[in-house]
């Protein structure tokens, strides 16, 4: 005998739904991609499943200059979901007591995210921890209730759906919890409708009740599913988006195929538009620049090479943000100190056998851990192509005769050639 639920299932078309969602978000927003429709009219319904899920995905307008449709977008996801709350600046404390309100999990919409992490707002540590930690079910943070002397300490719950609109862009502990949509200017070909939320907004909310409607009944569905996910697809990344990709496969229809296309842009959309750490950054043009399969190089002779490479910040280090210099040695060992060998003790500077003397210098096989676990897959040169345009410490016992010597020869073939030092 089938259940209301069951029946109420049989008569809702959930793709077909959907269909009208995303169609309802195209009315009013100019999304850079058709896999932006996609991930947001998911997004959309997911957050009516909040109750059955474990994890939640965060999404990001963001967009580098300010007119792009950012708020635009979370105007209609406000109509979409249930619960919805809109904020352009919060502290953590009234966050976490909107959340344990006894009115349900709300949808946060978080407008001009900017000013809340941006150069001038200070870092905002406990809202940052407010929107890292509530993306799983369970985070909870301790905070002190009551009035004076009378004081307690209370766990409050910070699990709930997190959209976000902003310039710029975000620490990289909540772009990595996000799905990411880049945002821009509309171009003069790309139209829509004006929204007006006296005549819209009960379009939308129209839309949201048959949401609600609809995902009542797949609620068991949801909690128990695990979506294969696309090759790939793994860790973090996995988690933002399986919440997302159980909604498609309970929907159906087109959606299983549009969602795992979706994935797999978005996500290597987000990670091209990574800035890699610094420390990455140095690893990686070790290995690619620097390096190149020799097994050992002198302090001076990377320091020769990484100042030469015009589109790295090696030259122009900027220090506390108030002054710059090239790097130095000494700069150069405490960052690299951060990662470990393969034996898991800090990376440091050795001596390196060179004629009659011993400069310090690094050892490939000291980096080679930190390779590759941090750095992204190396280019697609051959390491002769590679090793060609590097200075090389022949044998372990040759390095550059004179560093100026170097320089110039880089600028005039890209190939330089170090010779013994006498």
């Amino acid at each position: 005998m089938t259940s209301p639920q069951q029946q109420t299932a049989a008569t809702v078309d959930g793709a077909a739904l959907l269909d009208e969602v995303e169609a309802f978000h195209r009315r009013f927003n100019v999304f850079p991609t058709e896999h932006a429709y996609v991930a947001v009219t998911l997004w959309d319904a997911h957050a009516h499943l909040i109750d059955a899920l474990d994890g939640t995905a965060r999404i990001a307008f963001l967009s580098p200059e300010p007119g792009s449709g950012k708020s635009r977008a979370l105007e209609i996801i406000e109509t979409l979901t249930p619960r919805s709350a809109t904020t352009v600046n919060a502290s953590a404390n009234a966050l976490f007591r909107l959340v344990a309100a006894d009115a349900g999990t709300p949808t946060l919409l978080f407008d001009e995210i900017d000013t809340v992490f941006g150069p001038k707002a200070g870092g905002n540590e406990e809202v940052r921890g407010f929107l890292n930690s509530g993306y799983r079910r369970g985070a909870k943070s301790l905070r002190c209730v009551g009035e004076g002397s009378e004081q307690k300490a209370g766990w409050f719950d910070s699990f709930c759906a997190v959209a976000m609109a902003g310039l710029g862009s975000l620490p990289d502990t909540i772009l990595t919890r996000s799905v990411i949509i880049r945002m821009r200017k509309k171009a003069p070909n790309e139209t829509c409708e004006p929204y007006r939320r006296r005549v819209h907004e009960k379009q939308g909310n129209v839309l949201r009740d048959r949401l609600a409607e609809w995902t009542a009944t797949i609620n068991e569905q949801i909690a128990d599913a695990w979506p294969q996910m696309p090759e790939g697809v793994t860790d973090r990344p996995a988690d933002v988006w399986e919440p997302l990709l159980a909604v498609a496969d309970a929907a159906g229809g087109h959606w299983p195929e549009r969602a795992r296309a979706a994935c797999v842009a978005l996500i290597k959309a987000a990670s091209e538009g990574d800035q890699a750490s610094l420390g990455v950054k140095l690893l990686t043009d070790l290995r690619d620049r620097v390096f190149c399969g020799v097994d050992r190089m002198p302090t001076a002779a990377i320091l020769e090479v990484l100042l030469g490479i015009d589109d790295a910040p090696w030259s122009d280090l900027s220090e506390d943000g108030q002054s710059s210099k090239p790097l130095t040695a000494r700069a150069l060992s405490k960052l690299l100190s951060q990662y470990v060998r393969p034996d898991n003790t800090p990376i440091k500077p050795r001596g390196i056998r060179v004629g009659s003397t011993t400069p310090k210098g690094y050892y490939a096989e000291d980096l080679s851990d930190a390779w590759a676990r941090y750095c992204p897959p190396p280019p697609g040169e051959s390491a002769t192509s590679a090793t060609s345009a590097t200075p090389q410490v022949n044998g372990g016992e040759s390095v550059a005769e004179g560093l100026s010597e170097t320089r110039h020869m880089f600028a005039e073939t890209d190939t330089p050639t170090l010779r013994s030092v006498g």
